[in-house]
């Protein structure tokens, strides 16, 4: 008999949760099959089957186990049932001589199925049939075992599944509960941390995006074809924070005790929506990267967030954050700021306006920046000019490349 026990995520994470189980009890399992994912307070991590057999589960889905648990138990007696593939081949040898194959009833191989995996959703299915409205009785599940895919709920829908949504959303009494799980609780519990120790404050200031929006159009094809990666507004605004973030250091720094810690790098991150909520991974040493390589970076974090495969290593660690509402339409919100980092800036959606320009109403896409900082450390003079001159990159975006200074003053040396 095998045990499958919780790894550890990482240092200082003592219990897990567990999400979900992608088998069911009594399913035969080969080595390194992902079993489940456990849900830590930083990442999601899968779970994998350390030899092949019958697995038997010692806990439910939602339970908080500690690490170095046992959660399942798997028969390495058992026999794979027929029609199976080969089995893989260990990774490590068997401590004792394989037992000698005989022929056993078919009755004794494990089922292929059981019914407490027929209709029971993955996390991705999951999500979308929650978002949705729609029950496991409404989805035929094609996964092993009759489990229901977020395809078998993509091709349901399709199929019309979702027309009684018209008249209507629900109108019964019914309430449900749902456990938070330990990104989530964590994620709560530094939210208040953060309104409760730090003076946070927010500054406001826009930005004409013409400019920008005017070269993104002119070389974009270019910058795919040459780059292989798509041009955003995300890699102007980091690299204009970085710019920024050198003429105001103290907006790159952190309260440590009764000291104030500088950092001689900007490492950025990221805000990212994903299937477990709102993740935040870190681009390394932006200020040395070019455009193409931080569209680059973030386009990997970004896919490593929405398929929950993020490292704590890749969240941790950022010294100022990036945060765009505007992909989901808000117009001004104030962030709140990412613990031990000291500010963050939001973006907004970008929204034709009129705009007097030069004694003239011309109709311009203007953007609200929100920058919330930590005022222990940030001075208003700071962070106002902190967000003047990311306001002054974007608008003019040659400055960028020189430091943030116009391309005439480093001619002249000015």
């Amino acid at each position: 008999m095998e045990e499958v026990k919780v790894p550890s995520p990482g240092e200082s994470i003592s219990e897990v949760d567990i999400a979900s189980w992608t088998v069911a009890d009594g399913d035969y399992v080969e080595i390194d099959d992902v079993i489940a994912e456990i849900d830590s307070d930083k990442a999601t991590l899968e779970l994998t089957a350390t030899a092949s057999g019958t697995i038997s589960l010692k806990a439910e889905e939602g339970d908080t186990v500690e690490v170095g648990q046992i959660v399942a138990e798997i028969d390495t007696s058992a026999e794979a049932p027929a029609g199976s593939p080969a089995p893989k081949e260990e990774k490590k040898e068997a401590a004792t001589a394989p037992a000698p194959k005989e022929e056993t009833p078919k009755a004794s191989a494990a089922p292929e199925s059981t019914s407490h995996a027929a209709g029971h959703p993955s996390p991705s299915a999951k999500k979308v049939m929650a978002e949705n409205n729609i029950s496991a009785n409404q989805v035929s599940g094609t996964g092993k075992g009759g489990r229901i895919t977020k395809q078998d709920v993509v091709n349901a829908m399709s199929a019309g599944i979702s027309a009684d949504s018209a008249q209507g959303w629900g109108g019964s009494r019914d309430q449900s509960r749902e456990k938070m799980s330990s990104l989530r609780r964590k994620v709560a519990e530094r939210l208040v941390a953060v309104k409760n120790e730090t003076a946070m404050l927010t500054t406001f200031n826009e930005v004409d995006m013409t400019e920008v929006m005017a070269l993104r159009s002119r070389m974009k094809e270019r910058f795919r074809e040459h780059h292989n990666v798509n041009l955003g507004f995300m890699s102007f605004f980091t690299k204009a924070v970085t710019e920024a973030l050198n003429h105001f250091p103290k907006v790159n720094g952190m309260i440590d005790g009764n000291e104030m810690v500088f950092h001689n790098y900007a490492d950025i991150g990221i805000a990212v929506s994903s299937p477990k909520g709102l993740m935040v991974p870190v681009v390394r040493n932006a200020e040395q990267m070019s455009l193409a390589e931080i569209e680059a970076d973030i386009k990997r974090l970004a896919l490593k967030a929405r398929d929950g495969k993020l490292s704590m290593g890749e969240m941790t660690g950022g010294t100022f954050t990036i945060t765009n509402g505007g992909v989901f339409g808000s117009m001004m919100s104030t962030p709140i700021i990412n613990p031990p980092q000291s500010a963050i800036l939001g973006m907004h959606n970008i929204v034709e306006r009129p705009m007097a320009i030069n004694g003239e109403v011309k109709i311009r896409p203007m953007m609200y920046l929100a920058l919330s900082y930590d005022h222990r450390i940030i001075d208003g003079k700071e962070s106002v000019g902190f967000l003047v001159k990311v306001k002054e990159m974007i608008e003019n975006p040659s400055k960028i490349i020189f430091g943030g200074k116009d391309p005439d003053e480093v001619l002249l040396g000015l």
